[in-house]
């Protein structure tokens, strides 16, 4: 019997509806359950040909215990190592080389540092900090956000220096980035299952929370869906996530890419709506099947994962076959 397990945290809809919908499936061999974990020893197997992670970024015990998981066998959503290692500024680095629309962004130093940290830890950072190069390159309006949060925390939105100044004073040891406000007029977050699927969802950050999800949008340009929808493939699969939301922001018909590293994205029932939620719950439970009949040894080697050559999916000419000519090894020494 193969099991697969659910990891999760204080989400109520999302956890139980992919384990039933899985073992309403009746597929042989397979079941779905709920993760039970304790004292993990070292180098032992999970019990568990998949885990669909939701939680371990919050969590550093199940994260631990997901890294064993993986070294043991078991197919985790997402992979734990490179989730580890990830940050939004490397995102948007990552993206721009891709070709994927992104606003101008800039790295910032902490505002304050770890206690642990003095004056001689500091030698190789500049200071004072260029800042009329950062507004110069950066301009106003612009968000001042957490290099790798979530969930828009200490997420800031400043119009001119003396709001920036008020706003990063602000942001304890935490590092921020600081990058371009886009003056949107379309906004979409992308459900991305499986490197290969992908849910367009209109949705709009200037709302409440709980009503961000707009489930009475209207019409849009078909282009510009086939390109944010061609850009989110682009970026998970460059990312190597198996599940993950991808935020664009329109302006002048350009989607930029503002935010897409949420490898446990929202998937309440009550936020997303019941066509979303059950478009995601089939859509995990139908990944998280093929992984546990199929199971592919994950690359975790991390040059595969850094693969910064990687282009969007174009249609290739047929190569020419041009002759070659052959020069004497002595000539071709002396070239």
């Amino acid at each position: 019997m193969k099991k697969i397990g659910v990891l999760f945290g204080m989400e109520n809809t999302f956890p139980g509806a992919l384990v039933d919908r899985i073992n309403a499936m009746e597929l042989d061999g397979i079941k779905a359950e709920f993760v039970h974990v304790g004292g993990v020893h070292m180098a032992e197997p999970s019990g568990y040909a998949v885990i669909v992670d939701r939680i371990s970024h919050d969590m550093p015990f199940y994260r631990s215990f997901l890294k064993n998981a993986v070294l043991t066998g078991t197919q985790v959503i997402n992979n734990p190592f490179w989730w580890s290692a990830d940050d939004k500024f490397f995102n948007f680095a990552l993206a721009h080389k891709l070709g994927v629309a992104i606003p101008k962004t800039v790295l910032l130093p902490h505002k304050k540092f770890p206690p642990q940290i003095n004056e001689r830890s500091l030698r190789n950072l500049q200071f004072p900090l260029d800042w009329d190069s950062i507004f110069d390159y950066v301009g106003f309006p612009a968000f001042l956000k957490p290099h790798d949060g979530g969930g828009w925390r200490d997420v800031f939105h400043v119009h001119n220096r003396d709001e920036f100044f008020h706003a990063y004073d602000k942001t304890r040891d935490l590092c921020m980035t600081l990058q371009a406000a886009v003056n949107f007029k379309e906004y979409f977050r992308c459900y991305v299952v499986g490197q290969s699927e992908v849910r367009i969802m209109p949705y709009d950050p200037r709302r409440p929370h709980e009503q961000r999800y707009v489930l009475d949008a209207p019409e849009y340009d078909k282009k510009l869906l086939k390109r944010v929808e061609k850009d989110a493939l682009t970026l998970c699969k460059a990312l190597g996530y198996d599940l993950n939301t991808v935020e664009f922001a329109v302006e002048d018909g350009i989607p930029y890419a503002i935010d897409f590293m949420n490898p446990a994205p929202d998937a309440d029932l009550h936020s997303v709506g019941k066509e979303s939620f059950d478009w995601i719950v089939n859509a995990v439970a139908k990944l998280a099947v093929s992984k546990a009949q199929k199971p592919v040894k994950p690359e975790l080697r991390w040059a595969s994962l850094l693969n910064s050559e990687t282009k969007p999916a174009t249609k290739k000419a047929p190569a020419k076959k041009a002759a070659t000519k052959k020069v004497p090894a002595k000539k071709a020494a002396a070239k």
